[in-house]
């Protein structure tokens, strides 16, 4: 099974959007599984089901801050990459689903009752996200392997 598929999988089986692109990346940047879920549990939903920033968004600057973010505070080129990466991240998600936000992407308003209601009555929670799951996890699949190559030049 493909990444994105398994992420997608995860998400489907109850865990959230967010929970579900962090799980599949942890191991290969040294986080655990379990402190993956636990870290991305209060992103899903657009930031806490509030409907702001997409959950698999969130997830995969984590998983980009993982891989290049620095850990000193002299590490500016770090700081750098992972700003460009972010960026890249976002334009390509942009492009391919018109939005960044959950409620947007969703088209109702994920920080009411009413619009997680419609959501869920609506199966956009079963047809919709799991898109925004995949295209997460394939973007980065692309933005880090084409970032590996360019390191190794």
């Amino acid at each position: 099974m493909k990444i994105h598929e398994e992420a997608a999988e995860y998400f489907l089986s109850g865990f959230s959007c967010s929970q579900a692109v962090l799980y599949v990346f942890a191991e290969k940047y040294g986080l655990a599984k379990t402190t993956a879920l636990k870290l991305a549990d209060a992103f899903g939903g657009g930031m806490g089901g509030q409907g702001y920033t997409c959950g698999a968004v969130t997830a995969a600057y984590m998983v980009i801050g993982l891989k290049h973010g620095r850990t000193g505070v002299s590490e500016l080129k770090k700081k750098e990459e992972t700003r460009r990466l972010v960026k890249l991240f976002s334009e390509e998600f942009i492009k391919k689903h018109g939005a960044l936000n959950c409620s947007e992407l969703l088209k109702c308003d994920m920080g009411t009752a009413e619009g997680k209601k419609f959501a869920r009555d609506s199966g956009l929670f079963v047809e919709a996200c799991p898109k925004y799951v995949k295209t997460a996890v394939l973007l980065l699949e692309k933005l880090l392997e084409i970032n590996d190559a360019g390191a190794s030049s």
